[in-house]
């Protein structure tokens, strides 16, 4: 799918899920623009009904184009009507961002294919530290910056390669309330040393609290077992859960963040609420 196709293909569908959502007492989703250094990326936000300033959730979705405009609509809602602001910020050459730069997974199967796995290995951990990590942090400002959202109640939500990004959010925002993994780093994780040994060192200097939440069926579920128990190590508060199965590939499992909402629903936002709706940071069970 061409990136010309990918925003009004978003648009049709959000179109047709916004009076769904309004129904719901929610709000969008609204195109949003967040700056990021030299790029101009966009986004889409939902936000709850009402006027007051609300929690807020920065989604950062995995490597790649993006070109399915059905993800975002299944999670904003699900979050704006659980009470949180919710931004899909898609980074640079992904989604309605296709024109602001190369995206991830491109920029690393092109390592791959001139240096091998090393090549890409290498290339991911420079995305993870040093490129798209400001992406990240550009929509943590964003949503600090509005007048609808508490600053001092923002978490982030991450799949994927998007998980591994969180992580090292939370290594360097300790204001980052909480922080939930779906099926972070599973695909990588084998493969690369260095992710993992960069992971560890993440949450080793972090107190910020996360949910690693996982298919049984994924590509790996060592990155839940092994970060949650270096978090177990430093007392610090985490849930590992490894839900069954969903569908019958590693695909589908490490999808089921899109496709099995209803399986984590209410694990998420228990912890979401603990750790968001309390008075002092990173407080909560």
């Amino acid at each position: 799918m061409t990136a010309r196709r990918i925003a009004p293909l978003v648009l049709v569908l959000a179109s047709g899920l916004a009076g769904h959502a309004a129904a719901q007492g929610v709000s969008g989703p609204e195109t949003v623009q967040v700056q990021s250094g030299a790029l101009t990326l966009r986004g889409l936000l939902w936000r709850p009904a009402g006027n007051h300033r609300f929690p807020a959730i920065l989604y950062n979705h995995g490597s790649g184009a993006q070109a399915d405009p059905r993800r975002p609509e299944i999670l904003g809602p699900v979050f704006a009507r659980h009470g949180y602001v919710f931004l899909y910020l898609f980074r640079r050459g992904a989604g309605l961002s296709a024109n602001q730069g190369t995206n991830s997974a491109a920029l690393m199967n092109r390592a791959e294919a001139e240096k091998g796995q090393a090549g890409r290995n290498d290339v991911q951990l420079d995305l993870l530290q040093n490129i798209e990590i400001n992406d990240v942090a550009a929509g943590l400002g964003f949503l600090r910056a509005r007048p609808d959202v508490d600053p001092a109640r923002i978490g982030a939500v991450g799949h994927s390669f998007g998980g591994s990004l969180t992580l090292v959010l939370a290594e360097r925002d300790p204001q980052l309330r909480c922080a939930v993994l779906f099926g972070g780093a599973a695909g990588s994780w084998d493969a690369s040393p260095k992710l993992q040994s960069r992971l560890l060192t993440a949450v080793r200097h972090s107190r910020t609290p996360v949910f690693f939440a996982y298919a049984a069926n994924d590509f790996s579920i060592a990155p839940a077992k092994t970060l949650g128990a270096e978090m177990a190590r430093r007392g610090v508060s985490h849930r590992v859960k490894i839900y069954p199965a969903i569908g019958k590939t590693a695909d589908e499992g490490h999808d089921f963040v899109h496709t099995a909402v209803s399986t984590w629903e209410a694990d998420v936002f228990a912890f979401l609420d603990a750790h968001m709706r309390t008075g002092s940071a990173h407080g909560g069970a």
